[in-house]
């Protein structure tokens, strides 16, 4: 017996906007939880998984205010800290992906509740001039002072 061509063609809705990744609630086939490193990169926080987990085990992630290893299982209602980069990120985990996905998605993914990123002509340096020579012992100490040693 020879099955239909209907049978085997997806339906009208298969190629809605809501079957492509966009917005929707849990599906039968979704995870109930994932490893926190590869949510981390599934949101696009880190650019690799496998900085994500060096992150994990250096300390610099905290699931729920405890420090996390790279196989912490991450499920909805979540908090993560992450330190490190440019400005520490907390956010609190709407949706749990397995797989990296683009970035709209990804940001619907998660709340963030990270500080505003300081603005850039604080985190200016101020330089010596070129050719001014070696600086002398008050301006060593005032660079020293000023990065923070």
């Amino acid at each position: 017996m020879i099955p239909d061509d209907d049978a085997r063609r997806p339906g009208p809705d298969a190629h809605s906007a809501e079957g492509a990744g966009g917005p929707r609630g849990p599906q039968p086939g979704d995870p109930t939880s994932v490893r926190i490193d590869a949510w981390l990169w599934a949101v696009r926080l880190f650019k690799s998984r496998s900085l994500a987990s060096a992150a994990c085990k250096a300390g610099h992630v905290r699931l729920n205010g405890e420090r996390a290893k790279p196989a912490a299982p991450v499920k909805p209602g979540d908090g993560i800290e992450v330190r490190g980069g440019e400005r520490p990120r907390i956010v609190i985990v709407e949706r749990l992906l397995a797989r990296r996905v683009g970035a709209p998605i990804a940001q619907a993914a998660y709340q963030d509740h990270s500080p505003p990123p300081l603005p850039r002509d604080i985190l200016l340096v101020p330089r010596r001039a070129r050719g001014a020579g070696r600086p002398t012992k008050k301006e060593r100490r005032d660079i020293e002072r000023l990065r923070g040693y």
